[in-house]
């Protein structure tokens, strides 16, 4: 006769509850502001050149200071780390909705991105630290890393649904509602744990990192409306490589760091970083020029355009859930990740070939595909990210789990971006004169250069995880060799930390 849960087991579910409604608000809000912004620039007056800097105040801001909010977690807690990403997360959107100017909008953007890299580190530091028992964590994390590879095309829907029968101001006001709920159940769920971490901060590598994190992620943001030959953007871009090579030093030197090397050198977990990153950068193959076909091309509305993504998020949420609970501890993630890099890839592939008057019947495939192979990719990745890391790192290697799925993003984002950009001005050059037809052909034909590259950027990731990731074998002898308890019934984990 199977027993009821412990009241302590359901604590934890509502926790996760609550850790994942964060985690949906901050990773839902790189998408639904973009539904919005014909709309804001419609309604505050700003131009089309300047209209990037809606997106890019979150995106610098946030991708550069997820360090600093990962440290100050291990350093001040998790949960009061987690309130206060909470609170300024939500008042930031509510400036930010109220926006009476175009500065006052980026502000607002550049503040969420700041208040959010408080947040994410702290939230998945929780859930690390709350789901000690395999088998709980492994469903724990099926969710958490659902919402990572569903939270963009979520917003893609919820924007598009507040857009048309709101105002695009709730597209930052919703953010409020969600945080008043997550903060009224984290300040009476998450315990008041006595930090044991050192409580200090070099200011200087906090510097040298966060300033390498904003000019990688500047310069490839840039890329496209700048070009890659502008100063700014090779400029950038070699800076960030000095400035985090230093950072790297400085680490290796450091009593207390601000990314403690042991947390990125583990085989495993470096695999699970890389594994993010290129997700990050491959799936913005399909929320980007995907978003852009159906809107179009086909010329679907915004409310039918997040619609239209909803196979893509049920593939996911359904295939984490089969993938962590009875796949990922059967096989693990040596043979997994690769599979749903291989299975996102050809949802690249698929994609090519749609034409001009294809249907939404021929999109799906695609979507299907793209959502199975996330929902392989990222629950084991996310799992491994922080396995066997101490409570007092828990929030650096959060961080970098963040830090990974952003960088990504702003690389595939500026890379695709261009490649499309090239690919059409090619084609419309060859193709003289300039009709509507060739014009429309060259959209087309950017979309596939796009869609192809992604092919290429998950073939990149096939070869990466299958290399990188240690057999369950392996990872098993060497959990027993270090005398660390296993269950071999759920992804060959230990504990996600040390007590």
């Amino acid at each position: 006769m199977p027993t009821s849960p412990t009241p302590d087991s359901r604590r934890r579910w509502y926790v996760l509850a609550t850790v994942a409604l964060a985690q949906l608000m901050v990773v839902l809000d790189g998408t639904i502001v973009n539904i919005a912004l014909p709309s804001a620039q419609a309604d505050l007056g700003f131009s089309d050149n300047d209209r990037q800097w809606v997106v890019t105040a979150y995106a610098l801001a946030f991708g550069s200071l997820l360090l600093l909010g990962g440290r100050l977690s291990d350093m001040f807690g998790r949960r009061r780390m987690f309130l206060i990403g909470l609170v300024g997360f939500a008042a930031a959107s509510a400036l930010g909705g109220a926006a009476q100017s175009f500065g006052m909008l980026v502000g607002a953007r550049a503040l969420q991105g700041a208040f959010g890299a408080a947040l994410a580190p702290a939230a998945l530091s929780v859930l690390a630290t709350t789901f000690t028992i395999p088998k709980e964590r492994a469903r724990a994390f099926g969710v958490f890393g659902a919402i990572a590879g569903m939270g963009g095309a979520i917003g893609l829907l919820l924007g598009g649904y507040l857009t048309e029968h709101l105002d695009w101001r709730w597209n930052l006001y919703v953010n409020v509602v969600i945080a008043v709920f997550a903060f009224i159940a984290a300040s009476a769920l998450l315990p008041r744990v006595h930090e044991r971490g050192h409580h200090t901060l070099q200011v200087g590598d906090v510097l040298l990192g966060s300033a390498g994190l904003f000019a990688l992620v500047y310069g490839f943001s840039q890329a496209e409306p700048k070009g890659w030959d502008s100063p700014w953007v090779w400029g950038s871009l070699v800076a960030s490589v000095a400035l985090l090579a230093a950072f790297v030093v400085r680490q290796k030197r450091a009593e207390y760091p601000v990314l403690p090397l042991a947390v990125i050198l583990d085989r495993d977990r470096g695999a699970s970083y890389l594994s993010i990153l290129v997700a990050g950068s491959g799936m913005f193959g399909a929320f980007l020029f995907v978003t852009y076909y159906l809107q179009q091309t086909l010329q679907f509305t915004p409310m039918q355009t997040g619609t239209a993504f909803l196979p893509m998020v049920l593939s996911i949420i359904i295939t984490a859930q089969i993938q962590t609970n009875l796949l990922v501890p059967r096989f693990g993630p040596k043979v997994l990740v690769p599979i749903g890099m291989t299975l996102a890839g050809l949802g690249m592939v698929w994609f090519t070939t749609l034409e001009l008057d294809s249907s939404y019947l021929h999109v799906l495939p695609g979507l299907i595909a793209m959502g199975v192979g996330m929902g392989s990719i990222m629950p084991a990745s996310f799992q491994l990210a922080t396995l066997g890391i101490p409570p007092r790192q828990a929030g650096a290697a959060s961080a970098m789990v963040s830090t990974s799925q952003q960088v990504g993003g702003a690389i595939g984002t500026a890379v695709l971006n261009t490649l499309a950009a090239t690919a059409a001005t090619t084609y419309v050059t060859v193709h003289q004169p300039t009709t509507q037809k060739v014009l429309a052909d060259a959209s087309m034909h950017a979309y596939s250069t796009a869609y192809t590259w992604s092919a290429g950027i998950f073939a990149v990731g096939v070869v990466l995880s299958a290399t990188l990731f240690r057999t369950r074998a392996d990872r098993i002898a060497r959990l027993e060799a270090a005398k660390i308890p296993d269950d071999v019934d759920s992804l060959d984990t230990a504990p996600a930390v040390a007590h």
